[in-house]
């Protein structure tokens, strides 16, 4: 517009605010939450499975569509599960695009109506709607089982592409970062050079808070998983099953009221506890878990259980049971079983999982601004408060530091997930247990 001279209504361009413009923004920033999942299964993979298929006459295409995406499946229907309840909880993304959807009408409902029973019931259809998602997704798939044929792993095999078809490849793989990653990252490296947060210094201790905060909360969110994942393995009643689909509901619900629901319960557990405590030593005794980190922790558990449970869960599905048989029979107790063998086999996706809930939390925002303590902010809370003041140029120097902070443990995770093929586990299996 400022190089031809243009004014408002002498040209075309897509309407970015609107629906189109929404879906085309969460696709490009939630897909990771697929590419992860599926990449880890497809990694684990056995490449003996693959060639029985080629000695059956398949071609390297009918192969991957017959063989490779049925034995993935249930960690892409798990990554395709984490983006349909992250899309239908996004508030953000969806404001801007001026999209009414559950998550704006719960916002407005709760914060311009003053409404919080309103917006209670509203929370309540959103986690029906998510309810019979999951409950959709474990009917298709039914009495489907979808694990390794053999556990001698050798190295994927590798095809290299020329021609048309190449260009074609790079073209396709490459669209996502470039709109995903590298033209925000830019612009706001761009942004943060020019102009810059004018508080650039208190950036170290936010970032220390936001990464200190992820790992602790990425590593308890995927030991509670595992703990869940594996007690629904060892015994699949109905009561853990149903267990299991509500602990992963509350990432369908907005940050903020997760927040609200937990503040709630919590205050008044500190004051009851406080009142034991000061007729126990006669002085007075303050909240011991409101508003601390403990009470951002426990949010974050409820808020993103669901990508941590549904990861590792999809991992163990891979698993034939048989496995647990010989282990049984070889002695094995069932901690055993799950540390010798099962840990060492679903190590790709654990560490998928603890890639995605840190970066989750990292930029979570509602639930930080409601239970995070006085004077303990984090990156995400720093960009919101600028950008909420209009002060968007400034903000970029904020955004560009929660890249930095989450693309350290992206590329380390990203490398344990590329060298976590168990093949040498196998050897030494009877051994171990």
């Amino acid at each position: 517009r400022e190089s031809f001279g243009w004014t408002r209504g002498e040209y075309w361009f897509p309407d970015v605010r609107s629906l189109p413009g929404a879906i085309v923004m969460l696709s490009a920033v939630l897909y990771p939450y697929v590419y992860l999942a599926a990449r880890a299964a497809f990694v684990e993979q056995s490449v003996c499975v693959l060639e029985a298929s080629r000695t059956l006459g398949m071609n390297p295409w009918r192969s991957f569509f017959r063989v490779a995406l049925p034995l993935a499946r249930p960690s892409v229907a798990a990554g395709l599960l984490l983006v349909v309840m992250e899309t239908i909880a996004e508030f953000g993304a969806v404001d801007y695009c001026a999209v009414d959807t559950f998550a704006t009408g719960i916002y407005r409902t709760w914060m311009a109506h003053g409404s919080i029973t309103g917006a209670a019931q509203l929370s309540s259809c959103l986690l029906m709607i998510i309810l019979a998602v999951v409950v959709l997704e474990k009917f298709l798939r039914r009495r489907a089982r979808h694990y390794q044929m053999t556990y001698r792993y050798r190295e994927l095999p590798t095809w290299h592409l020329r021609g048309w078809s190449c260009s074609l490849a790079i073209f396709v793989c490459s669209m996502p970062i470039l709109v995903g990653f590298i033209l925000p990252a830019t612009l706001f490296a761009y942004k943060a050079w020019q102009f810059g947060d004018p508080q650039s210094s208190e950036l170290l201790k936010l970032g220390t808070h936001t990464f200190s905060l992820a790992v602790v909360a990425s590593l308890l969110a995927v030991a509670l998983a595992l703990i869940i994942a594996y007690g629904k393995r060892l015994r699949s009643t109905p009561v853990m099953n149903l267990s299991a689909i509500v602990a992963g509901l509350g990432y369908a619900v907005p940050g903020g009221v997760i927040a609200i629901g937990i503040l709630i319960p919590l205050v008044w557990f500190d004051q009851q506890l406080a009142d034991f405590l000061q007729s126990l030593f006669r002085r007075p005794i303050p909240l011991l878990l409101s508003g601390t980190v403990v009470a951002m922790i426990f949010g974050y558990q409820v808020r993103f259980m669901a990508v941590a449970l549904n990861v590792t869960d999809s991992g163990l599905a891979r698993i034939r049971p048989s496995l647990d048989d010989a282990a049984r029979t070889l002695g094995a107790s069932g901690a055993r079983t799950l540390m010798r063998v099962h840990l060492p086999l679903i190590y790709g996706s654990l560490l998928a999982a603890v890639l995605l809930v840190f970066v989750d939390v990292a930029k979570e925002l509602p639930a930080t601004l409601i239970l995070r303590p006085f004077d303990f902010d984090t990156l995400a809370v720093r960009v919101y408060q600028l950008a909420s003041q209009e002060r968007l140029a400034e903000a970029s120097t904020g955004a560009l530091a929660i890249i930095l902070v989450g693309l350290i443990p992206v590329i380390l995770i990203s490398r344990g997930i590329h060298r976590s093929r168990p093949g040498s586990s196998f050897g030494a299996l009877d051994n171990s247990i």
